[in-house]
């Protein structure tokens, strides 16, 4: 498995590009901005785009979804309890068309890679968080001791304690952490210095 970790447009999000390299499938989770660009490092890993997964429906982690589905004709997918906030960002980036909409437990398959979905709601009312073998793309719910705001619309400081707590720290502690801004870290560094636990 290969990951490729882009930080994108002025919130410096980040977008995920993994690939199985057995049978040249790749996801790309949350493409942000710069859709040129991500489309210049997608071909560079000459695979084909399979997937295109959103953590949430904000706008810095949704910026660049037409461009790499106009070009890549891959399905997006998404949480419908955050179909509110594709349609708010509508002005802004234009429609986004959603193929399907992703439920707790669901999976999808790159090669010999599943992808499992987790529902991790709080920061949105559907933020999810994608778990590959010992990765987990967090998007913002989890972040190196940080968590994800609960201040704009939908956002529930409770509801993000109790997803983390009952849905990542029950994760292998080994688990490598690989959130929506900013650094990686652990599911083991996390449960032991995250300030908000």
């Amino acid at each position: 498995m290969k990951v490729l970790v882009m930080p994108v447009g002025s919130y410096e999000a980040n977008c995920y590009i993994i690939k199985d390299e057995t049978s040249q499938e790749i996801a790309v989770i949350d493409p942000g901005a710069n859709g040129s660009l991500l489309i210049k490092e997608v071909e560079k890993l000459q695979g084909r785009v399979k997937y295109i997964l959103l953590t949430h429906a904000h706008a810095d982690h949704t910026g660049a979804v037409r461009d790499l589905n106009e070009h890549f004709k891959a399905p997006v997918y998404l949480s419908q309890k955050d179909e509110a906030l594709i349609l708010k960002g509508e002005f802004m980036f234009g429609k986004i068309k959603v193929d399907g909409y992703i439920k707790d437990g669901d999976s999808f398959k790159i090669g010999n890679l599943e992808i499992k979905c987790i529902e991790t709601p709080g920061h949105t009312p559907g933020g999810f968080c994608f778990f590959i073998n010992e990765y987990l793309f967090s998007g913002d719910t989890l972040f190196a001791q940080s968590i994800g705001r609960t201040d704009l619309s939908g956002g529930n400081f409770e509801t993000i304690i109790q997803s983390i707590k009952d849905k990542l720290f029950t994760l292998p502690e080994e688990t490598k952490v690989f959130p929506g801004h900013g650094a990686e870290t652990s599911i083991k560094n996390e449960k032991k210095y995250n300030p908000f636990f």
